[in-house]
């Protein structure tokens, strides 16, 4: 009896603890407490991991719309580089007046964020097209007389000018300056922010000298960006109460759409962000300030007098438009904290009322504590995961890797890609599903882009671009991957280099026929084939490759429509709208479409020949067949009715007799009468006799590819491939643009053939 008392002694207390626990008052007080311990613990871990987790998603929101603007931004600057390009070409003082200002007007047409383009001469005479009221393209022409400075201002109306009024200011563009930044540095340079003379909008302006053979200065070029031009472009952010702005490091605003809504002051004064009396803004550019700010992305947060702010701070310097830019450029976005926290904060407040209650419904304040901890860390989950899937599936498709985007619009974009395992470059086309989403139109386009990539992989020829890959993400974003192509297309030649050589040009015609006659033996009519659709390039120690582009509206011969009967009537007198619109439509450009084209009847591979043939006269020349003479109806009434002109009398340099025989049978009017086949044009093209001293030999080539210089060093995709999801493309000039011809129903036979 001993022992067993003696041993018992130790487990006493606990007997004793454990039955106090399991009596009703235990349990009632027990449980209770353990519960209220428990959520308490747990309430304090949740709203730690909150607070984490809502942060990381703000920060993550406001890197998103940081780098999109950046990048949106920068894309805009650069467009200054391919305008300069075509502006040196009407940089002649001798050229006719209205056909540099349309020119000009069509380069600003669509471009985000240009506001100006001009040409100044060193008379101080001046050419240039602005956003004018309500963001309308006017050009403008004014001359130093007298007076003063005269101010001649239309608008383009059908490719013709139409004059608005008449002014005298004293403005001088020598006096400016961006025209004493140019002679001053000699080369394209970027000016410091200043206040432009009619709008006194703060902007910044790309500038660039043109001098003649004697070295002596001729015009300034200028490509401006003001801060209304710059602010339309850059979004609004998608965050509740964000504002986002363009900004100097000292303080300049160049963009800030939230100030479409304030008096801004319309003078010679440079906007300040001390201009807008914003306390958020005075915070932000207090960091702007500090020097620990460096040129990588940076997420800050700002105490001001009106509450806390979380801001985003990213570099647009470096390297713009070919040219250093002098100053620190900043993209910032600023967003109050109570928005991306305040869900945050009235959960706190709501963890704190249950647990003041705890006590009194332990069990039941535990269940729905616990139940929305995991609704709450699911969500977090779910949110930190589709962020992580939409990055990588934005940086990547299939097996290819984004590295730069070479052209954007309102369909889609092309980006320079590599493959991730073969390190291999290629040019990614694609169409984004928010293009898709108009059911009308979607079924077409998503046809086009098929049947575009599926005629691509269809074909072998060395001159034709090859299709590497075609796919649709799990996003809706249909793409197809292709070769990237290192050279430029045959319009943007002749505008940059004039017309070509013969022998070049015989050379050229018979790689484009090696394409079209593997497309036209398989049963494809390629319908749209103009300068910018055939490319020049370069591959290792291959030179003057002729590559055949952009096959999105090709049909096969038996698809053409059966309307033989169908007659083209010109008006009596053509006016300057068509109205060829009642029944039909035929996709080409007007400038180089065979007659039975334009005229809707059966097609075969002589149509194509046909418009191979005004690409020719195009090299030849530098000129189209038939100069455009306003409307798209004119020139249409002239491929089918008029003789050509003679080919000689159009150019200057030598030129077989052989070879304008071949091209006058290449624009016959009757498909009959034309070369029968691709590969007979081909032949025909051979057996045309070349003098070595006019042959184009291995080392003319050579010579000429190592003075090439392109805009951008980084390689370059096909232009009219960008052209196919660009509004407006940076090279391409509009009259050869695609475009749909209305066919007229009205039946007419005319008394003559033309």
């Amino acid at each position: 009896m001993t022992e067993t008392r003696a041993g018992s002694l130790p487990g006493r207390p606990a007997v004793k603890l454990g039955r106090a626990l399991a009596s009703p008052v235990g349990v009632l007080i027990t449980i209770p407490l353990l519960v209220v311990v428990v959520g308490v613990g747990v309430m304090l871990l949740g709203r730690e991991a909150t607070r984490s987790s809502s942060r990381t998603m703000a920060e993550k929101q406001l890197t998103e719309q940081a780098s999109s603007i950046q990048g949106d931004v920068a894309f805009a600057l650069d467009q200054a580089s391919p305008i300069l390009e075509r502006l040196r070409v009407l940089a002649d003082p001798a050229r006719p007046l209205e056909d540099v200002l349309v020119r000009v007007h069509d380069l600003i047409v669509g471009r985000p964020g240009v506001s100006y383009a001009s040409i100044s001469f060193s008379d101080g005479t001046f050419r240039g097209a602005y956003l004018g009221e309500g963001r309308r393209v006017e050009v403008q022409e004014s001359r130093i007389g007298t007076r003063g400075t005269e101010v001649v201002r239309f608008t383009v109306k059908g490719g013709a000018l139409e004059k608005l009024r008449e002014e005298v200011t004293d403005y001088d563009p020598r006096r400016r300056g961006f025209y004493q930044l140019a002679e001053r540095t000699r080369a394209r340079a970027w000016t410091e922010p200043y206040t432009f003379f009619r709008s006194h909008e703060t902007g910044i302006t790309c500038t660039e000298p043109v001098y003649d053979a004697t070295n002596q200065l001729v015009a300034v070029l200028t490509v401006d960006f003001d801060v209304g031009a710059l602010s339309t472009f850059v979004a609004r952010p998608a965050l509740d109460e964000a504002r986002t702005l363009v900004t100097t490091r000292d303080g300049v605003i160049l963009a800030y759409p939230a100030a479409d809504k304030l008096a801004l002051p319309a003078n010679d004064k440079l906007l300040r962000y001390a201009d807008l009396r914003d306390p958020s803004l005075d915070a932000l550019f207090r960091e702007l300030a500090k020097p620990a700010l460096g040129a990588a992305l940076a997420i800050v947060d700002l105490e001001t007098s009106d509450g806390a702010y979380l801001a985003s701070i990213a570099p647009i310097g470096g390297t713009r438009a070919g040219v250093t830019v002098p100053l620190d450029w900043y993209v910032a976005t600023i967003v109050p904290a109570r928005t991306l926290l305040g869900p945050t904060h009235a959960l706190e407040r709501s963890s704190m009322i249950a647990s003041g209650g705890a006590m009194a419904f332990a069990v039941g304040i535990a269940l729905i504590l616990a139940w929305n901890l995991v609704r709450m860390r699911r969500q977090v989950a779910a949110s930190r995961a589709q962020a992580r899937s939409a990055e990588a599936r934005a940086r990547e498709l299939g097996a290819y890797r984004l590295v730069a985007r070479l052209g954007a619009g309102g369909m889609g974009e092309v980006w320079r890609a590599e493959h991730r395992l073969l390190a291999r470059s290629a040019a990614i086309k694609l169409i984004r599903s928010e293009a898709l989403a108009d059911p009308v139109g979607a079924p077409e386009i998503r046809e086009r882009f098929r049947r575009e990539a599926q005629v691509l992989a269809s074909m072998r020829s060395r001159h034709t671009i090859d299709l590497y890959d075609y796919g649709v993400t799990d996003e809706g974003v249909f793409y197809y991957v292709m070769e990237l192509l290192d050279g430029l297309d045959l319009e943007s030649l002749v505008v940059r280099e004039g017309a070509q050589p013969a022998a070049r040009v015989i050379a050229m015609m018979i790689q484009a026929c090696s394409s079209l006659a593997e497309a036209h033996e398989g049963g494809l009519l390629h319908r749209d084939i103009k300068p910018p659709n055939l490319f020049l390039c370069r591959a290792a120690d291959e030179l003057d490759i002729l590559k055949l582009l952009d096959f999105g509206i090709v049909q096969t011969a038996n698809d053409t429509p059966q309307a033989a009967t169908r007659q083209y009537v010109p008006p009596k007198d053509i006016p300057e709208t068509p109205k060829l619109t009642q029944l039909g439509a035929m996709l080409g450009t007007p400038g180089f479409m065979a007659p039975e084209q334009i005229l809707g009847m059966p097609l075969d591979g002589r149509a194509d020949l046909y418009a191979l043939g005004c690409v020719a006269w195009w090299l030849l020349t530098g000129k189209e067949v038939f100069p455009r003479e306003g409307a798209d109806a004119k020139i249409l009434h002239k491929h089918i009715y008029e003789q050509i002109p003679a080919l000689d009398a159009k150019m200057r340099g030598w030129c077989p007799h052989a070879l304008q025989t071949v091209i006058e049978a290449c624009l016959a009017k009757e498909a009959d009468k034309r070369p029968a086949d691709a590969r007979q044009l081909a032949a025909m093209l051979r057996a045309i006799v070349i003098p070595p001293e006019h042959a184009w030999t291995e080392a003319k080539a050579l010579a000429w590819w190592a003075a090439y210089k392109p805009a951008k060093p980084a390689p370059q995709v096909s232009p009219s491939e960008v052209q196919v999801i660009m509004p407006v493309r940076t090279d391409q000039r509009p009259e050869h643009a695609t475009s749909e011809v209305a066919i007229s129903q009205t039946v007419m036979t005319p008394t003559s053939k033309p």
